[in-house]
Formats: structure tokens, sequence, C-alpha cells
């Protein structure tokens, strides 16, 4: 190998490691949702919502649900809470780019609350539900689910 060839080649090497290094912080940067897509387990290990996109936001299903016998639960209008849509509208935060804003919906009560969401860590989904600031509410949080779901939703 001559020194032009060796030249070249530590700077072409040195030039991919840097370009490497910038790529993912770009990639990251612009769907930084992607670390909320799966199926996590709820805190109380009670349920399993998949979150995904919904057009142009980011949404939640209940999945899963730890329950006893044949009888899936019901919601507040005595529908099942199988594939309920329990989060919705979920945007980027304008203040916080590693949060996102958006609603969850009791099944029990009905009510819609405010909401964010945001993973300080692989793996590990927090979600702060509330009434008029993030103050007045409270957080969870969730971890990724790799299990297997059941018929009608039942977690095994």
């Amino acid at each position: 190998m001559t020194l032009k060839n060796a030249w070249m080649t530590a700077f072409l090497s040195a030039f991919l490691l840097c370009a490497a290094g910038v790529v993912p912080d770009r990639a990251h940067a612009e769907a930084p949702e992607s670390a909320f897509m799966g199926y996590w387990l709820s805190q109380g290990h009670d349920g399993v919502f998949r979150i995904g996109m919904c057009g142009d936001t980011v949404c939640g299903q209940l999945v899963g649900l730890s329950y006893k016998g044949d009888d899936v639960p019901k919601d507040h209008k005595g529908q099942s809470e199988c594939g309920l849509q329990m989060l919705t509208g979920f945007r980027q935060s304008s203040d916080d780019k590693k949060r996102w804003n958006g609603k969850i919906l009791d099944p029990d009560s009905g009510n819609v609350y405010q909401a964010q969401i945001w993973s300080p860590q692989k793996d590990v989904l927090k979600l702060r539900g509330y009434i008029g600031l993030p103050l007045f509410g409270e957080t969870q949080t969730w971890t990724r689910y790799e299990g297997t779901l059941g018929l009608v939703c039942k977690m095994p």
C-alpha cells in the first residue's frame, strides 16, 4: 500500500466514522416517536397496549387484559375493552421535543384526560395523565411487552 493510498484510507475511515455518528441523531430527530412504537405492559401488569401511528399522530389500543373466566372486561358503556382506543392524538410537544401530548381515556368512567408520554430510557415508557396542568396528574411507568396474547385479548 502506498503512502497516498494509506492516507486516503485513513481519511475515508475517519469521514465514515464521523458520518455514522451524525446519522443516528438525525434519524432520531426525524422520528422520535419510534421509541414509543410497539407493545407496552401497563404499570399494574394488567393491560397491554399497542402503540403506533394513526395518520399523523401517535395512538394506542388496549390489546391485552388480565381477567378471569371468559368474560372480557367491559367499559362504562358495556362494550368490550378489547381493542379499545385509549391513547389518541399524541403529537410532539413544542416545549420539550422528547415528550408527546395527547389524550387518554379512562374506560371505567368514560372521562378523557390530557396526557403526556415520553421514553426516558430504552424499553421504558412514562405516561402522565392530568387535568389542566401536568402538575395535577399521575405518572405511570410502562415497560416493553415481549410476551404473547391469548384469544380475546387475554393475557397469559
